[in-house]
C-alpha cells in the first residue's frame, strides 16, 4: 500500500518517484493530481514536472499513460518472451525499454486452463508484473500477435542451408536460417529469432558487414551490449553552439607551467598539474599543487541536449580501434581538451601538501589554464630517469626526450611532492594488486600488431596520486558545505567472500581469521608472505575477486579499496556523467558562477547514482568482451601450437586458463583430461586424480594446445598436449549417484567427481 501523501503544493521528484514506487495500482497524471490534491494551474504545472522528469530519465511512462521509475518495469506492459527451456519455462522482457543498460528478464509463470497455449520464442504477453526477492515475475493477461527477438550473429554455410552462428560465448546453438534476404556467407548480421524450441530459426534483419574486418570487433560489442554511438543531430548542432562561448571571468592561471601527462594515444585530456614548493611558513617543507581539470559544467548545462545525451550514455567507451565518447567531439577531443598552448576552461583544485605528503588544505576556482606540454607517459618518465642519472652520475651520457627547460623544470617539484604524497599513500595501506592490462596495438589499418600486458610506471601511480587527492578534495569540500556528493563507494567485503577466501587460502596452509577487522592492508600482508611464489598471481586474483563492485551514491559508505573514508570522481568529466556531477555541486556550493547542481539534479542523486553505475558496468563488459575478440583474432594463427597458460578458474566440467602474458580465457573440456576419475574441490578450487593425484588447480602454469579460437565471440579451447586432436565439445551435463558426473566423448560419463559446498 502507498503511503498517502500530504496534499498541498506541487511535489517534488522525489516524492513523485515516493508515490510512484509505492502505488498498488497503475499510477498515471490524474492519480498523481488527486494523491497530492492539485487543482487548475498545479495539474499544468505537474504535467511539466512529469515530462521533464521523463526527459531526465527519472520515469518512463508504460500503457495507458502510467508512470513508472526508470530502470523499473510497468506494472502493467508488454513483455516479449526471449527464452524457453527444455521443460517448458519462458522467460521474457519489456518489448518497450528506453532505459539505460539491459532490460530486465521477467519469469513468465505458466497460464492455467485448458485453453492456455504454450509460449514460444517471440510471442507477445500483455502482463502484470511485479517485482519478487528472487527477481521480477510476469503474470500474463493476453496474449498478442506474434513478436520477434533480434540475435547477433555471423552467417555460415552447412549443407544446403545457411546457419547462424550466434556471437555470444555463453550461447552454443546455431540456429537455421529461414529467411537469408541480402546476406552472404561471412556477414556479420542481426537477425530475428522466431518460432520455439525444437523448430527455432533465424530471419535476417540487418547486415552490419564483414565480423574481421578492422574496427568491427568494437561494433560487435556496441551492437550487443546497446551502446548509444551515435550523435542526434541536435546534440552535435548544440555542441557546435556552446563551443564558441566565451570563457568568462577567471582566475588566470596561464602563468603557471601546468602539464597534462596522458596515454601516447590519448583522444582526449581531462586533467593536467602542477607543483612547486611552499613559500607558506606554516607549510615548511611542503608543496604547492594544482591539479586543472576541464570545466565541462561551463558547456554542459543540466537539462540541456548536451545533458541528457550524456546522461543516457553515463561515461565513455574505450575500445582498441575506437572511443564512443560521451560527449560529441567538438566538446571531448576539442574545446574542453586541455592542449598544448590553448587557452581553456578549467575547474581548478589547488592543494597544499605537507612535507609529509598529507593534504593540508584545498580550494577550487574557475580558471583560466595554458597547458605547457601534452607529455606521454613514456616521454615523462624518460626524462625524469635521466635527469636523476646525470645528477647522480654528471659525466655520463644519458638518453633524454626533447623535453623544453620550462617543462622539464615543472617535472621535478612535481616528482618530489609526488614521492611525499607516495609515502603518505603506503602509510595509508591501500589495496595493492598488481595485476596488469592487457594493450591491443593495431596499425594504420586497424589491423593487430601486438597484445602485451600495459607497462606500469612511476609516472602513471604520480598522476593517479594526484588524481587521487583531488578526488579526496573535493568530496570533503562538499561536505563541508553540507552540499550534495556523489560518491565513489566500495563497501568492504561480504563475510561470505571472506569465508570463500579462508577456505582457499587454507589450502595452501595460509591461516586467515575471520574475526580480525579486514582493512585493505590486511590483504597486502598475504600478498607478501607469498613472496615470489608461483601460485602469488591466483592468490592475488582472489583476492580480487573477494572485493565487492564499487559504485556511485549520494550516501557515504567510504572508499574500502582506497583505505579512504571520503572519495568522489572529480578529475574526468569529460568521459565520466558522475564526475560532471561533483563539478555541479562545487559550483554551486562555492558559487563559482552559471552551470551549477539544480534542485532537482540534488533531488535525484540516488536515481543518476544507480544509473551511471549499470552504464559503467555496461561499458566494463563491452570493452572486456572487445579485448577477448582482439586475442582471439590474434591467437586464431596459432591454433594448433602448444602455448604456456596459467589455470585461471576450475569447475566441475573441466578448468580455464588464459595465455600467460596475452590474456584470454578459454577452457580445457572434461573429456580431454583422461580416462581416470578426477575429484572436483570447490574450496581449493581443484580437480584431482583419484588413481595418479594429478591435480589441477587455480593459477597452476602449464603448458597446452590452443585447439580453437574464435575472433567473433573471442571464446578459447585448450586441450592437454598429449589428448587427441579435436577432442572434447562442450559436455552436456547429468547427475549420478556417487557425484556430479557430465557427458564426455559421444555419450560416455565424463571423469569428474564432485565434492564441496553446494552453493
Amino acid at each position: 500500500m502507498a503511503k498517502r501523501p500530504v496534499k498541498g503544493g506541487l511535489p517534488t521528484r522525489a516524492q513523485v518517484l515516493e508515490f510512484i514506487q509505492g502505488s498498488d495500482a497503475p499510477a498515471g497524471k490524474r492519480e498523481i493530481a488527486k494523491a497530492f490534491g492539485l487543482k487548475g494551474e498545479e495539474k499544468i504545472a505537474l504535467k511539466r514536472l512529469l515530462r521533464d522528469m521523463g526527459d531526465e530519465g527519472l520515469i518512463d511512462a508504460g500503457p495507458g499513460r502510467a508512470f513508472h521509475k526508470l530502470g523499473g518495469v510497468p506494472k502493467v506492459t508488454v513483455l516479449r518472451v526471449v527464452d524457453v527451456d527444455d521443460s517448458g519455462k519462458a522467460w521474457a522482457v519489456p518489448e518497450r525499454w528506453e532505459a539505460e543498460g539491459e532490460p530486465p528478464r521477467l519469469r513468465v509463470m505458466e497460464r492455467k486452463g485448458p485453453r492456455a497455449a504454450a509460449l514460444g520464442v517471440g510471442d507477445r504477453v500483455l502482463a502484470r508484473n511485479e517485482e519478487g526477492p528472487r527477481g521480477w515475475v510476469a503474470h500474463p493477461m493476453k496474449k498478442l500477435l506474434r513478436g520477434s527477438e533480434l540475435v547477433l550473429g555471423v552467417v555460415h554455410e552447412e549443407g544446403a542451408g545457411h546457419w547462424l552462428r550466434p556471437v555470444e560465448k555463453k550461447e552454443r546453438r546455431e540456429l537455421p536460417i529461414s529467411d537469408l534476404g541480402e546476406a552472404r556467407v561471412g556477414d556479420l548480421v542481426l537477425a530475428e529469432k522466431v518460432g520455439r524450441p525444437p523448430r527455432l530459426t533465424a530471419r535476417v534483419d540487418r547486415i552490419l558487414g564483414d565480423p574481421f574486418a578492422p574496427r568491427s570487433f568494437s561494433l560487435i560489442a556496441i551492437h550487443k551490449h546497446g551502446i548509444p554511438h551515435e550523435f542526434p543531430e541536435a546534440v552535435l548542432k548544440e555542441a557546435e553552439r556552446v563551443a564558441r562561448q566565451k570563457l568568462g571571468e577567471r582566475e588566470d592561471l596561464t602563468h603557471l607551467p601546468i602539464v597534462a601527462i596522458d596515454p601516447a594515444d590519448a583522444r582526449d585530456h581531462d586533467d593536467a598539474v602542477w607543483a612547486t614548493e611552499d613559500d607558506d611558513p606554516e607549510n615548511k617543507g611542503g608543496w604547492k599543487a594544482l591539479v586543472a581539470i576541464a570545466d565541462v559544467s561551463f558547456y554542459v548545462r543540466p537539462g540541456s541536449a548536451l545533458d541528457k545525451e550524456a546522461r543516457r550514455r553515463g561515461n565513455s567507451v574505450y575500445f582498441p580501434d575506437r572511443v564512443v565518447p560521451m560527449l560529441p567531439e567538438e566538446l571531448s577531443a576539442d574545446i574542453c581538451s586541455l592542449k598544448a598552448g590553448e587557452d581553456r576552461a578549467a575547474l581548478a583544485c589547488h592543494l597544499q601538501v605537507t612535507k609529509d605528503g598529507q593534504l593540508r588544505s584545498w580550494r577550487f576556482s574557475r580558471g583560466r589554464v595554458r597547458i605547457r606540454a601534452n607529455i606521454p607517459y613514456e616521454d615523462a618518465q624518460a626524462a625524469i630517469d635521466a635527469d636523476e642519472a646525470r645528477v647522480e652520475v654528471a659525466s655520463s651520457p644519458c638518453s633524454m626526450p626533447e623535453i623544453e627547460d620550462e617543462v622539464m623544470d615543472a617535472l621535478r617539484p612535481l616528482w618530489a611532492c609526488w614521492r611525499a604524497m607516495y609515502r603518505a599513500r603506503a602509510k595509508r595501506g591501500p589495496l595493492e594488486l598488481d595485476l596488469p592490462e592487457r594493450r591491443v596495438v593495431l596499425d594504420e589499418k586497424g589491423r593487430i600488431l601486438s597484445v602485451a600486458p600495459r607497462e606500469r610506471l612511476d609516472a602513471h601511480k604520480l598522476i593517479e596520486d594526484y588524481m587521487i587527492a583531488a578526488n579526496v578534495a573535493a568530496a570533503k569540500a562538499l561536505e563541508a558545505k553540507k552540499a550534495p556528493v556523489m560518491y565513489r563507494v566500495h563497501e568492504p567485503p561480504s563475510r561470505e567472500k571472506l569465508v570463500a577466501l579462508k577456505d582457499y587460502l587454507k589450502t595452501f596452509e595460509i591461516e586467515f581469521a575471520l574475526g580480525q577487522v579486514v582493512r585493505p592492508a590486511t590483504f597486502n600482508r598475504i600478498i607478501e608472505m607469498l613472496g615470489d611464489a608461483d601460485f602469488r598471481p591466483q592468490v592475488m586474483e582472489q583476492v580480487l575477486r573477494t572485493q565487492t563492485q564499487a559504485y556511485y551514491a549520494p550516501m557515504n559508505q567510504g572508499h574500502f579499496g582506497l583505505a579512504l573514508g571520503s572519495y568522489a570522481h572529480f578529475t574526468s568529466p569529460i568521459r565520466r556523467y558522475a564526475d560532471l556531477v561533483v563539478h555541479r555541486a562545487l559550483v554551486r556550493a562555492y558559487r563559482l558562477g552559471e552551470g551549477g547542481l539544480t534542485d532537482e539534479e540534488a533531488a535525484s542523486m540516488e536515481v543518476t547514482g544507480e544509473l551511471i553505475s549499470n552504464l559503467e558496468r555496461r561499458a566494463m563488459e563491452a570493452e572486456r568482451d572487445t579485448i577477448d575478440r582482439y586475442v582471439a583474432a590474434y591467437l586464431s594463427e596459432k591454433v594448433g601450437e602448444l602455448v604456456r597458460c596459467r589455470i585461471t578458474g576450475v569447475q566441475s566440467f573441466g578448468f580455464f586458463a588464459t595465455v600467460e602474458d596475452l590474456g584470454g580465457d578459454g577452457l580445457v573440456p572434461a573429456a580431454t583430461l583422461g580416462d581416470e576419475y578426477y575429484r572436483h574441490d570447490e574450496a581449493s578450487q581443484s580437480l584431482t586424480g583419484e588413481e595418479s593425484g594429478t591435480r589441477y588447480t587455480l593459477g597452476q602454469r602449464l603448458t597446452l594446445r590452443l585447439a580453437e579460437a574464435n575472433p567473433v565471440s573471442g571464446a578459447l579451447r585448450f586441450e592437454l598436449p598429449e589428448a587427441p586432436r579435436g577432442a572434447g565439445r562442450m559436455p552436456r551435463a547429468r547427475e549420478e549417484r556417487g557425484g556430479r558426473r557430465l557427458q564426455g566423448k559421444r555419450g560416455r560419463p565424463s571423469n569428474i567427481r564432485h565434492q564441496g559446498r553446494r552453493r
